[in-house]
């Protein structure tokens, strides 16, 4: 379709209808970056947990809305403790007026995707016959009356799936990717929501890549796209993407981003199974694990040493767990983001899509929400991902922070059974605060009390003998979360693992430490993690 000039008329129409519209902002949605954290205007830590939900395929329209309301996903989303969305858009809906204008009726009859539209009548009638771009912020209107903040992501320039190398969306100069038009959209999309009080960012690119990546123009091009968004929008942070698909950010390692603005960049990551390339297919679970961190705290994961902010803008899998692969990289994925404690946002709130491919009404495996969008399509994946939803750190500390012993697998922290000396599994802002000293003992904080293995295959346990053999624990395997320790009086090596049926804490065999691809250690994969509070709250 024949592209119009940019409508800086229509971009100023939308500035009036928000400042008319537009409840003041909540002081908590006024954010900017404090060293690696992400703050609000009191300095208080603001944890992006989000989750993608997709506006940016062929119909322009965010997806599930022919199948529930928008206030019932809404709602779904902030029930389920996401506290912000990252929500796509392409350019074009915003620099071609033919698009933007377009009534999201007529989006899905140029599609011939007439059946679309008796649902969207059913669910969303009041959206019918607005244009797209008013559906568009019908949505962020929405997540907004439900408390949830949004991110909008310009995830590519014509509208349609992402990605590929040469689908002409990849890099500044490909066939959809004009640099100057691309800088207009940002800066209209920016003007458009610059009085909407949810919209705490906006990522400028999603994904590049191609064949004509190069470090001299992503330099040039993102930190004009970045001033652009900030002139237009000073109260938004602008999330700046990596090259390669979004995975590397090496070169921030060695040149700065120059820009005029301060407290303000945030600098995004995108971590999937895929990102390793073929290593969750074989090999050992330890060794591919420390693999793949190794791999991203060298493209990416540095620059939170830096003090930079890091946004795991994308990461997801197969939510059946029936994957090996993707449940491989998961067990690995918690353990780090737990110790790291960065921002992300998961791929995807939806179920199913529009059209995706050429393919109408696809099945997202990785998505949330099932197909019909009528309820969470693992309900135990919701529990276990909402320990990685609260902060575990503060920015500015008071005092040394505690640490708490994480596992990966359920989301769970070890915590003291009531009244006795045996350890379980339960929620993180329940748990001990434990001390691993460097005589190898792991002791409950303010206590004479260590973690002891007296038996294999029965429960550790809680004792005041913290120099015998059976107190030292070590961490051993590639992956450093197996934590080992010799039988009190014997030479007999366990680990900490759980026995599922009671989430009691016991002593096993350690396994799959090394060599073995087809042996999951997940069990028995504890990481101790910093907090500066114990009573976590989400924001």
């Amino acid at each position: 379709m024949r592209r119009r000039p940019f409508c800086l008329c229509f971009v100023a129409l939308w500035a009036l209808m928000a400042s008319r519209h537009t409840e003041p902002a909540k002081a908590s949605w006024r954010l900017h970056t404090n060293s690696r954290w992400i703050v609000d205007e009191h300095g208080h830590r603001v944890k992006l947990a989000c989750v993608n939900w997709a506006s940016h395929l062929e119909p322009m329209v965010a997806e599930g809305l022919d199948k529930r309301p928008i206030s019932w996903i809404s709602k779904q989303i902030a029930s389920m403790g996401f506290n912000c969305v990252r929500l796509t858009w392409p350019l074009f809906m915003v620099t071609n007026d033919s698009l933007g204008l377009m009534s999201v009726a007529q989006s899905f009859r140029n599609l011939g995707l007439v059946d679309y539209i008796g649902g969207i009548r059913r669910n969303n009638p009041s959206l019918l016959d607005v244009s797209v771009l008013a559906a568009f912020r019908a949505v962020v209107t929405s997540l907004g009356d439900n408390n949830v903040m949004v991110i909008l992501d310009n995830h590519v320039s014509k509208p349609g799936w992402c990605c590929s190398n040469l689908d002409g969306n990849g890099f500044f100069g490909d066939q959809y990717f004009d640099h100057n038009l691309w800088i207009k959209g940002l800066a209209g999309m920016a003007t458009m929501f610059r009085h909407v009080g949810n919209v705490v960012g906006m990522s400028l690119r999603n994904e590049l890549r191609g064949p004509k990546e190069n470090l001299r123009d992503w330099f040039r091009y993102m930190e004009r796209g970045a001033e652009a968004v900030h002139s237009a929008n000073p109260h938004v942070l602008v999330i700046v993407s990596g090259l390669y698909y979004d995975t590397d950010l090496w070169f921030l390692g060695h040149i700065p981003m120059r820009v005029s603005f301060t407290r303000k960049l945030v600098f995004e990551l995108h971590w999937y199974a895929s990102s390793s390339g073929m290593v969750w297919e074989e090999g050992n679970a330890n060794e591919r694990c420390k693999d793949a961190t190794d791999k991203v705290m060298s493209k990416a994961g540095f620059i939170l040493n830096q003090g930079m902010p890091l946004f795991v803008s994308e990461f997801g899998g197969e939510l059946s767990g029936q994957n090996a692969k993707d449940n491989r990289y998961f067990n690995c994925f918690f353990g780090v983001a737990a110790k790291l404690d960065f921002d992300w946002a998961l791929w995807t709130i939806v179920g199913s899509y529009y059209l995706r491919r050429g393919i109408a009404g696809m099945d997202e495996t990785f998505g949330v929400l099932n197909k019909d969008f009528s309820g969470p399509r693992n309900a135990s994946f919701l529990q276990r991902i909402s320990a990685l939803q609260a902060p575990f750190q503060g920015a500015a500390p008071s005092k040394p922070p505690d640490r708490i012993l994480f596992h990966p697998l359920t989301g769970h922290c070890v915590q003291r059974k009531r009244e006795q000396e045996q350890l379980q599994l339960g929620a993180c802002n329940e748990s001990e605060a434990w001390t691993h000293t460097r005589h190898h003992t792991v002791r409950m904080r303010g206590t004479d009390l260590c973690i002891q293995a007296d038996q294999p295959e029965k429960p550790v346990k809680l004792g005041a003998n913290c120099t015998d053999r059976g107190s030292k624990w070590k961490t051993v395997s590639a992956s450093k979360m197996h934590f080992s320790s010799d039988i009190v009086g014997t030479n007999v090596t366990v680990c900490l693992d759980i026995d599922f049926s009671t989430k009691t804490v016991v002593a096993s065999s350690c396994k799959c430490l090394r060599e073995d691809a087809t042996c999951d250690p997940a069990s028995q994969w504890f990481v101790l993690v910093n907090t500066t509070h114990l009573a976590l709250t989400r924001w």
